[in-house]
């Protein structure tokens, strides 16, 4: 299985990129005033407003450093209606890609008290790789400020 690996402060971190449908650099960013915690604006992508997510501000309180390596993701986030929506990630060192098998992955046993996007952890010669559960990332009051305008009726 391939996944794409990024970085929130020293950790390493990887979606399943049947998750993703690319990576764009860091671009320009409408702010949305009175966003959530973590929710860093919006962009425009081949025309379509795309909701952003700073992963650093998500997990860690601080904003992703704006360097070459900081990358959106843009990813297929599952909605309860059943039809994905594109969201946006800004995630630091989003460069590389990997590829594991899925049973390499293991619960960290520290599961308890830990946000739900947190999946199970693999070794490789650098540490530990911790795999993140796309669907978990937006709690749902967050989700819902997020996605309400696409569903809403105009």
């Amino acid at each position: 299985m391939l996944f794409l690996m990024f970085q929130l402060g020293a950790d390493r971190y990887v979606l399943d990129t049947a998750q993703v449908e690319t990576v764009l650099p860091l671009l320009s960013v409408k702010q949305l005033p009175a966003a959530p915690a973590g929710v860093a604006g919006a962009i425009s992508y081949r025309g379509t407003p795309v909701p952003l997510i700073d992963l650093s501000l998500l997990a860690l309180g601080r904003p992703a450093a704006p360097v070459l390596s900081t990358r959106i993701i843009l990813l297929h986030y599952p909605t309860e209606q059943g039809d994905p929506r594109l969201l946006g990630l800004i995630a630091e060192r989003a460069i590389e890609t990997v590829a594991r098998d899925p049973a390499d992955f293991t619960a960290s046993g520290v599961e308890a008290g830990t946000p739900a996007y947190l999946g199970p952890v693999a070794a490789d010669e650098e540490g530990l790789i911790q795999w993140i559960r796309a669907e978990a990332l937006l709690p749902p009051e967050i989700r819902d400020i997020l996605f309400r305008q696409m569903t809403a009726e105009p």
